[in-house]
């Protein structure tokens, strides 16, 4: 490795604005585990399967109707 690198000719990452975005969110336990036990059935971490049906959700637009008890 070099001891210094010149980065005066580089531009920004064009690309940038398609990254992901780190959030947190906070799961009650029986929903952790479903996600959990299902993305072992499927052979994937459960943080990607829980991205993959969030985005799913996004893509086609679905709606959610709530009812309180």
């Amino acid at each position: 490795m070099r001891d210094n690198y010149d980065f005066s000719d580089s531009i920004p990452n064009p690309y940038a604005s398609q990254l992901k975005k780190q959030v947190t969110l906070d799961l009650d336990d029986g929903t952790a585990s479903y996600f959990k036990e299902l993305a072992q059935k499927k052979g994937i971490p459960y943080q990607n399967l829980l991205y993959l049906y969030l985005k799913d959700c996004a893509d086609s637009h679905r709606d959610l109707t709530i009812h309180w008890s």
